[in-house]
C-alpha cells in the first residue's frame, strides 16, 4: 500500500540546546497533527546572542505526516 504525506515547517526554540529546540518543534507539531507524524528533516539551525553569550537555540524542521 502506498502512502501519501504532507509536511509542515516548524521552528523550535530553546534556551538550552539545539536538541531541546528539535524536541519542542516536534511536540508542538504533534499537538496539531495528533499522532500522524512520521519523519523530520532539519532545514536550519541558528541562535541568538546577547552580551557575547548564546541565549537561544532555534531549529527549523520540515515535519512529514500521513494524510
Amino acid at each position: 500500500m502506498e502512502k501519501a504525506y504532507r509536511y509542515i515547517e516548524v521552528v523550535g526554540v530553546s534556551p538550552k540546546s539545539f536538541e531541546d529546540a528539535l524536541k519542542e518543534a516536534i511536540e508542538e507539531a504533534n499537538k496539531i497533527v495528533k499522532g500522524k507524524l512520521r519523519w523530520f528533516e532539519v532545514k536550519e539551525q541558528r541562535g541568538r546572542i546577547e552580551g557575547g553569550k548564546i541565549v537561544e537555540f532555534q531549529a527549523t524542521l520540515k515535519i512529514g505526516y500521513t494524510v
